[in-house]
């Protein structure tokens, strides 16, 4: 096949992005595959058609990659394509609508509301400690978690660095004690559970890509009720949002509460396939090397039926 492994773009996810785009292109290589590494840019459309592949496959993290833009665009060029749909897409990148969509289905997930990061300035919006982030951003980017002992001030200074500084809007949510667990599901079938430990502060974005920085435990030591509570989450996500190929839950389990700790943080439609991503590292669990987790998602998206979404 002619596989075009759409990459980079402009978000503030390209790094991550380029090393997943490489990782693919030289597995789906590896395979005898015909590749053309395309890194995004304005004129995508045109080299597109250029090339005229016989797929896509979509190695681009946060927008305009994992919004539902070039979802949309490809769609209109009648290309296949690997992951999620359009719409699966535009709800699964902003948090707020995520939680619109699984916690009437039963998914326990954070409480939280939409606020003006100018207010910040004037009062908190709930109790401390809670959690900000951007509504549509993805490895933790702008990420800030506010304490009564951290140095932001009280309430939040306009001169502290932070999110609200780059953002209109932040997602606030109440913060979550204990452990960071995360779920990977491909083709319908949960693969397993991994615990991350960063070694120093929290699971940011650069204890994310930089190697050494987070202990990956894999699979989770955790008890058998909530690996399986995590798998269960994790595919009960997939399916109500509609996600295609491969999707990774991110979850917080307060560890002194059992089951009723356990919350579901985000479904990530274009999880990472760097060296230290955690779909690769899962697959690798269950015996999957990492060009077979690529064809797998290669396989499924050829498979598809072009009902992309639901």
């Amino acid at each position: 096949m002619h596989i075009v492994v759409l990459m980079g773009g402009w978000s503030s996810e390209r790094p991550v992005s380029l090393m997943s785009g490489a990782g693919v292109a030289d597995a789906l290589e590896s395979l005898g595959h015909r590749v053309t590494r395309i890194d995004m840019d304005r004129d995508v459309a045109a080299r597109l058609a250029e090339v005229k592949p016989d797929l896509v496959f979509n190695a681009l993290h946060g927008t305009p990659g994992e919004d539902g833009t070039v979802q949309g665009l490809l769609d209109l060029m009648g290309l296949r394509y690997t992951h999620s749909g359009l719409a699966t897409s535009v709800i699964a990148i902003d948090k707020q609508l995520t939680k619109q969509t699984l916690v009437p289905a039963g998914v326990p997930m954070p409480g939280g509301r939409i606020v003006k990061s100018a207010d910040l300035f004037e009062g908190d919006p709930m109790a401390r400690p809670y959690v900000l982030k951007p509504v549509n951003e993805g490895s933790s980017v702008g990420v800030a978690i506010v304490t009564d002992e951290g140095n932001y001030g009280n309430p939040i200074g306009r001169d502290a660095v932070g999110p609200w500084s780059e953002f209109a809007e932040l997602l606030a949510e109440p913060y979550i004690r204990g452990r960071e667990l995360t779920t990977a599901v491909l083709g319908g079938k949960a693969l397993g559970v991994t615990e991350l430990k960063p070694k120093n502060g929290w699971y940011d974005f650069d204890a994310k890509y930089t190697d050494g920085l987070t202990e990956h435990v894999c699979p989770a030591e955790v008890p058998d009720t909530i690996a399986d509570a995590c798998r269960n989450i994790a595919l009960a996500a997939h399916r109500l949002l509609g996600c295609k190929g491969a999707s990774r839950a991110d979850f917080r389990w307060d560890d002194e509460r059992g089951v009723d700790g356990l919350f579901l943080l985000e479904v990530n439609t274009q999880p990472g396939m760097t060296p230290l991503s955690l779909v690769p590292e899962q697959a690798r669990h269950i015996g999957m090397s990492y060009p077979q987790l690529v064809q797998r998602i290669v396989d499924e998206a050829m498979a598809d039926d072009g009902t992309r979404d639901g």
